[in-house]
């Protein structure tokens, strides 16, 4: 029996009415203000409900059952433009105004334009060399704040038992602070050279690229046991399709339109928390 979940900032009876009766809906429940679902929809509807909630402006997810969050295992994430709101090295790179060098790179390589992230990853470093190291915790304290929704999905899914990854092709520097803030399980990004309190424009060892990152979502699952089923994946960027690949619920939060495509759910409109809405909180 196939389930529809409806979600935006702003709800409109009467598209509900119509994505009710476009998906064959045999009834419609609300899940809050911000979100509905559809009962025993059908699945040959999603051509014409995406088109509808696209230009609606409502995020969409056809589930062929509502499972128990606590029966998943692993929530990956990525983190810059996911977790967090900003690419961090954009704004490293701004501090020493080389912010719309650094950002074309970011943004060619997120599209998929630049199939080399551990190339456009070095050169976007070697950009930053001389940036003082303190330009670092600037970077942290004045401009990175979470996307919304992200603490509420990461207290909840804890409490549920699932295990957080992070994720990331951006710097220990950042994913550790998150980590401790958030109480995640465990991090993985690239670590940044510093020579005498400044950087030196070169990553240490090896770099976290798509390969790396589908890599520890891998590993995690495995040591836990997980199925595809069992695991959320979240990302914006063409360095994130590899992990989401290996998760069920793979979700392009918004993402490239490269990501969309291949992504199984998107969220385009609503918070990183509306994915709790596709599971079931308790018995």
């Amino acid at each position: 029996m196939t389930q529809l979940i409806l979600q935006a900032p702003h709800l409109v009876s009467s598209t509900l009415e119509k994505l009710a009766v476009l998906s064959s809906a045999q009834g419609i429940q609300e899940l809050g203000p911000t979100a509905v679902r559809l009962i025993d929809v059908d699945p040959d509807s999603r051509a014409h409900v995406a088109a509808l909630c696209d230009q609606e402006g409502l995020d969409y997810a056809y589930l062929d059952a509502i499972r128990l969050l606590r029966e998943c295992r692993v929530l990956a994430m990525d983190m810059d433009s996911t977790l967090v709101n900003i690419e961090c090295i954009d704004e490293i790179a701004d501090m020493v105004g080389r912010k719309a060098e650094v950002s074309a790179i970011t943004e060619a390589a997120m599209r998929g334009e630049i199939t080399d992230f551990a190339e456009s990853l070095t050169r976007r470093v070697a950009l930053l060399k001389g940036v003082p190291e303190a330009a670092l915790l600037r970077v942290y304290d004045e401009r990175l704040r979470l996307n919304p929704g992200a603490e509420r999905l990461v207290n909840v899914v804890r409490q549920h038992g699932v295990k957080i990854l992070l994720v990331s092709g951006g710097f220990t520097f950042f994913t550790e602070r998150l980590k401790e803030r958030l109480g995640l399980d465990a991090c993985h990004a690239n670590v940044l050279e510093v020579h005498n309190g400044v950087l030196t424009g070169r990553v240490l060892g090896t770099i976290v690229d798509a390969a790396g990152k589908a890599g520890h979502v891998q590993s995690l699952a495995a040591s836990l046991g997980a199925s595809p089923e069992q695991i959320i994946a979240v990302g914006d960027g063409a360095n994130d399709l590899r992990m989401m690949a290996h998760a069920a619920y793979s979700v392009a939060y918004r993402a490239k339109p490269v990501v969309r495509a291949q992504a199984n759910y998107a969220l385009n409109v609503s918070p990183l928390d509306a994915i709790l809405n596709w599971f079931r909180l308790s018995h």
